[in-house]
């Protein structure tokens, strides 16, 4: 798994009203791949400690890291990363994890991606690598979110745009003008706003436990090979 190493916040940032990113530097982390997560370990002064799982927004060869991290409201390390958390700071940090739901730039194949609320973070990570590679492989994002303020890393989503295909699907709340009334991802939407089985894309889908397994369900029975459905999900079922 790793040694624990020790992290300083050098920044963050407000992403949503309930999630902000976090930028550190952890001397001798060395880069991480695309879709990778860490540990991050909090130690209380009575020696309790609690430790969670975050994915990484960032994805290059240096010692700085970005995460994202959404607060849940019965969550014990969540509320103290996004409320309390500040510059200058440090937090233990295990990592790079996970070789699975990755990205790499030699890939080729069309790449559909799907995230749901602040699953976003490895998407994110996983858009970054393929712009700053200047890579040529087709991708497409479909966002499901509840409100345009939901919307993690929105200026930079937006900028990268001509890298990417996107869909956003809001849930509860629709920006003034736009052409759909809310409402959730269904087979249907999937069906017209993916890229079709047929071209084989590789499939990366992100999101909270309910979303991921009726998406990938559904994309299975749109014809995508199993195989080339990759998940990652957080929460309860």
């Amino acid at each position: 798994m790793g040694r624990w190493k020790s992290g300083r916040v050098v920044s963050t940032r407000e992403e949503t009203p309930s999630g902000r990113s976090i930028v550190l530097d952890v001397p001798g982390w060395g880069g991480n791949i695309a879709g990778q997560h860490v540990d991050v370990r909090l130690t209380a002064e009575d020696g309790y400690t609690a430790t969670r799982s975050y994915s990484i927004a960032s994805a290059d060869g240096s010692d700085r890291i970005e995460l994202a991290v959404d607060r849940l409201p019965d969550g014990e390390v969540s509320p103290f990363l996004v409320d309390v958390l500040a510059v200058g700071d440090e937090l233990e940090v295990r990592g790079p994890l996970g070789g699975w739901f990755v990205w790499k730039p030699e890939q080729t194949e069309p790449v559909q991606l799907i995230a749901g609320g602040s699953g976003i973070v490895p998407i994110v990570a996983m858009i970054r690598a393929h712009a700053a590679a200047g890579s040529r492989a087709r991708f497409e994002l479909l966002y499901s979110v509840r409100t345009p303020s939901d919307v993690f890393f929105a200026s930079e989503l937006e900028g990268l745009t001509t890298t990417y295909g996107r869909t956003t699907v809001y849930t509860r709340e629709v920006p003034t003008g736009w052409p759909v009334l809310p409402g959730r991802v269904t087979r249907e939407v999937l069906a017209e706003h993916t890229i079709p089985a047929s071209e084989r894309p590789s499939v990366f889908v992100c999101g909270p436990t309910g979303f991921v397994e009726a998406i990938a369900d559904w994309l299975v029975e749109l014809g995508h090979d199993p195989a080339r459905v990759k998940t990652e999900r957080f929460g309860g079922t």
